[in-house]
């Protein structure tokens, strides 16, 4: 931790009350403050919290504050989800596809789980993130919801996880190692098994609208019934598709209503720390310069946001 933050600072803040600082910079209420207003009273706060002033980096803008926050998040110890979604998205969306050609779900619930990363393209991968700063109480309820849903089921995690994250996931669930030089490794390749999943957990986790799409796109036309009958008219007829049916033509239709093609200008202008941040949060393409220009504020404007 030291080697980005040197000094412990004139408000005695801990190194944990710094990090949990850091952690907040790249949260999503910041960013849309950042995106909404083109300042952020947040930000600032934070970056005082996190004594950043204080590392041997030379920080001109609010740009060069987050590239500086990213080094410190993603030291072995210090890492969050944030980070592993990062390496995720760099390696996987950004550099095997692109946002033309694969989309991301965001906060996408399955059952009474929230996926942290699922990727379409030709099929459907999900990552479940567990990071050294997270517990893994939850992950076997996790991974059952998400093999309803997805062809593909990856756990991403750290070294010290590892052995406990083998022994407590079926064998066709991958797992994935974030090393402490920020590279992923495969320990275990994912099975494709779209035969496994659920029309009707499939139903349950996307939008109507979408369900109807798939339903057209599978040639079955469903009556015009009242909106307060529409639902549950739809999940009849969409429970009767085969498994592997339903996952294609979901695969289909959502990559194209959750396309975020739009997005890939605006990355380009960001620096690559805050792209993941860009990706995850819900933006107007009215705020993307406002974003831009945020970023490229110099520190000591945006220190008078707050």
């Amino acid at each position: 931790m030291s080697q980005i933050v040197s000094k412990s600072g004139s408000m005695g803040s801990s190194k944990q009350e710094r990090l949990i600082a850091i952690s907040r910079m790249f949260s999503s209420s910041v960013v849309q403050e950042l995106a909404r207003k083109g300042r952020s009273p947040l930000f600032s706060n934070l970056f005082r919290i996190a004594h950043l002033s204080d590392s041997p980096a030379h920080i001109s803008r609010v740009a060069d504050a987050y590239e500086v926050a990213f080094k410190y998040l993603k030291q072995e110890g210090a890492r969050d989800e944030y980070v592993y979604k990062t390496a995720l998205i760099h390696k996987i969306l950004v550099g095997r596809h692109s946002l033309q050609t694969a989309s991301l779900l965001r906060e996408f619930r399955v059952g009474e789980c929230k996926a942290d990363l699922a990727i379409l393209n030709g099929t459907s991968t999900v990552y479940e993130v567990k990071s050294e700063r997270d517990t893994l109480i939850r992950l076997e309820r996790q991974v059952r919801a998400y093999r309803n849903v997805f062809a593909r089921v990856y756990v991403i995690t750290a070294q010290c996880h590892e052995d406990e994250v083998l022994n407590s996931i079926p064998e066709d669930v991958g797992v994935l190692r974030l090393s402490s030089r920020f590279q992923i490794s495969v320990v275990r390749e994912a099975v494709h098994a779209p035969e496994r999943t659920s029309p009707a957990c499939i139903f349950d986790s996307i939008r109507t609208e979408e369900a109807r799409m798939i339903l057209l796109s599978s040639g079955i036309e469903v009556p015009e019934v009242p909106n307060t009958e529409r639902s549950a008219m739809l999940r009849e007829y969409f429970v009767k598709l085969e498994p592997r049916t339903a996952h294609g033509r979901m695969v289909d239709v959502l990559k194209k209503t959750r396309s975020q093609a739009r997005l890939a200008h605006l990355l380009m202008q960001l620096p690559r720390s805050l792209q993941t941040a860009a990706i995850s949060v819900p933006l107007r393409k009215l705020d993307h310069s406002r974003l831009v220009a945020a970023v490229n504020t110099a520190i000591e404007d945006a220190m008078a946001w707050g």
